[in-house]
């Protein structure tokens, strides 16, 4: 069975990466630009606003050509015109923006000559140094936190299972809140940390119970349940406000 696995997993290995290209095209009168995204592994075409670019991005699975996909967009241009206009504005990290953290909201307080890089006080986050260097710092600062909380949690929710990740990173995923690869790494998007606890605490039990279930089965969502009973609270939650969190940065 393990040399099987491990022949699949090679397999997979060796696929293409998914590659991607930007077009300008006419949608509803208007020049928009579109990110082609060709992926080795798509089953279908499938079209979505990414919160973070602010674009359509096209999805192509292997053997759909460019004009079948812009053919599909145009056929979903209303549904795409009103996804792009309902996008949250985006959240620069800049100083004096108000920004969420944990679910309530700080101001960024630039004081280029405090200590550290980033402290809370209060309702403010204080960073230190250049302004060129704010941004990067903010985020650095979340993506720390974010870990710091997250590690914890999954490898409880894991034992709860009688399961253990192989790995667990923090990365700023575009779409995804998180994900759980077939070799038992888990991932999980830094601006998790920017929403109420309780969504955090619903993503990691999310991945955690793909250790078990590699699907979305009712028996994958029993296990989730399992772990973090109050889940439909959690996934209503990001459907309504995860674009905004994609929008900050």
């Amino acid at each position: 069975m393990n040399f099987f696995r491990s022949l699949t997993q090679s397999r997979r290995t060796a696929l293409p990466a998914p590659t991607e290209t930007r077009v300008t095209v006419p949608l509803n009168g208007q020049e928009t630009v579109v990110v082609l995204r060709r992926h080795p592994r798509a089953r279908r075409l499938k079209l979505q606003v990414d919160g973070k670019l602010g674009l359509p991005v096209l999805t192509l699975p292997p053997g759909v050509s460019e004009a079948e996909g812009l053919s599909f967009l145009n056929r979903n241009a209303g549904w795409t015109q009103k996804r792009m206009e309902t996008l949250p504005d985006k959240v620069d990290l800049a100083p004096g923006v108000i920004m969420p953290f944990r679910g309530r909201d700080f101001q960024i307080d630039h004081q280029p000559d405090a200590r550290g890089t980033v402290t809370v006080d209060g309702d403010r986050l204080i960073v230190s140094g250049g302004v060129d260097h704010l941004s990067r710092r903010v985020t650095d600062f979340c993506k720390k936190e974010a870990k710091a909380a997250i590690k914890p949690l999954a490898g409880q929710f894991a034992a709860d299972l009688n399961r253990k990740p192989s790995r667990i990173s923090i990365r700023d995923q575009r779409t995804r809140w998180g994900s759980c690869a077939s070799n038992g790494d888990l991932s999980f998007s830094w601006r998790l940390i920017l929403a109420p606890p309780h969504i955090l605490d619903y993503v990691v039990a999310h991945e955690v119970a793909h250790l078990v279930h590699m699907n979305h089965s009712p028996a994958f969502w029993k296990t989730v349940e399992q772990i973090y009973p109050d889940y439909d609270r959690a996934r209503d939650w990001l459907g309504s406000h995860g674009t905004r969190l994609h929008r900050i940065g």
